[in-house]
């Protein structure tokens, strides 16, 4: 496995034998023994191969370093799927509540209408002579002369709304 694990990261590095051979104060057939697995360095060394390739000592001493570069490219891979998924769901959810406030709003709309229609503008017949009476019926002519002019435009809004916001197959 340090056979294996020096090889691996030096070469990681962009490191020939002899750069890291350099590095490390050694000679090059140095370096070569160990990646053959002639020979094993001490412990101050390991220390000093660990710092020259920038690499803790647990992983030279680990398993093979491909080993764990694939099982942690696959264990990203499962987190990014999740974390996909979860974006997905979290995005339909806002899809939906955007498409059902847009349909409550077109009821509204539409009820309110029909109220005003059924109602047809009762306030022309009352005594204006009465200020409070004179006040709520200037205050409900303001409504609904702002609310035929202002919740077309809403309404149409709100229909293109809920189109957009339609699951698509």
């Amino acid at each position: 496995m340090l056979k294996e694990n020096i090889k691996s990261i030096r070469k990681s590095k962009g490191l020939s034998q002899e750069e890291l051979a350099i590095k490390l104060n050694v000679v090059r057939q140095t370096i070569s023994k160990w990646e053959q697995g002639l020979s094993v360095p001490d412990s101050e060394m390991l220390v000093s191969i660990s710092e020259v390739l920038e690499t803790p000592v647990s992983v030279l001493l680990g398993e093979n370093i491909t080993e764990n570069k694939a099982d942690d490219l696959k264990a990203i891979s499962e987190k990014l799927e999740i974390i996909n998924l979860q974006l997905s769901q979290r995005n339909n959810a806002i899809r939906k509540m955007i498409r059902w406030t847009l349909i409550l709003v077109c009821a509204i709309i539409i009820a309110i209408f029909i109220s005003l229609f059924l109602l047809n503008s009762p306030y022309f017949n009352w005594d204006y002579n009465d200020t409070e009476i004179a006040v709520l019926g200037v205050a409900f002519h303001s409504f609904e002369w702002l609310f035929i002019r202002i919740a077309p435009i809403i309404f149409v809004l709100s229909i293109i709304g809920i189109i957009l916001t339609r699951k698509k197959v």
